[in-house]
């Protein structure tokens, strides 16, 4: 049996979408990994398959009902762990992914609207993950993103375990620069010591080259890199 990802969506239509495309898609064909995307209104208990109601306390927007949520989630919960999507998450990390890419398989909560009432966290506990620091019109895409990350890494999806292990997030750095031919484009040639064949100066010029780019880039990740105080969250 491959990976399980199943998404809880008012939009199951959206599904698989790009993840039906490339690597990720071949994988999904040949049975590595397999995708549901469960329609959250059919959990709704009313002709009108209402999902959301008013914030108590006024407000704009509408809420997701913790109620339906809950159904839905009891009906089609897979293996794995339970992942809300929401802009208010814990920053997603290269070494979640991996920790659920070695698991059965994973459920993805989208929302949507204003975003979830607050006590489906504790009726129905998991974890609270955003893609970034930026608002998104619901969950989906993320929940895209995040199955992207995670089906990429599981055995025999990508061609080379190297691609992996090399790859910016992987050893706490960004990824070092890649080059190709042609030689020389528009005047600016390919560093000597990429082509020198001496793999031991070709290895510590990438190592420098990442700690230079994450130190510039994302004083965050160096810190950490470096022994910092900026540890990753637990799940």
């Amino acid at each position: 049996m491959g990976f399980a990802a199943r998404v809880l969506t008012l939009y199951p239509e959206m599904f698989p979408g790009p993840l039906a495309q490339a690597l990720v898609g071949k994988a999904l064909s040949g049975g590595i990994w397999s995708l549901e995307a469960v329609d959250i209104r059919g959990f709704a208990s009313d002709k009108h398959r209402s999902v959301d109601d008013t914030p108590a306390g006024g407000g704009p927007g509408m809420v997701m009902r913790p109620d339906i949520l809950a159904a839905a989630i009891d009906g089609a919960r897979g293996a794995g762990p339970l992942v809300y999507l929401t802009p208010r998450g814990a920053p997603l990390t290269q070494t979640r992914l991996r920790a659920w890419s070695k698991g059965p398989g994973v459920t993805l909560v989208c929302g949507r609207f204003e975003g979830f009432d607050e006590r489906i966290f504790a009726a129905r506990p998991g974890e609270e993950v955003s893609i970034g620091d930026f608002v998104l019109s619901g969950g989906e895409i993320a929940a895209m993103a995040v199955l992207d990350a995670v089906v990429r890494l599981l055995p025999g999806v990508l061609g080379a375990q190297e691609s992996i292990e090399d790859e910016s997030f992987e050893h706490g750095l960004l990824e070092y620069p890649h080059y190709t031919r042609p030689r020389v484009f528009e005047g600016q040639e390919i560093p000597d010591v990429l082509l020198s064949g001496n793999h031991a100066e070709i290895a510590a010029w990438r190592r420098s080259r990442a700690e230079q780019i994450t130190r510039e880039r994302r004083p965050d990740l160096f810190a950490a890199h470096r022994g910092g105080a900026i540890k990753e969250p637990k799940s």
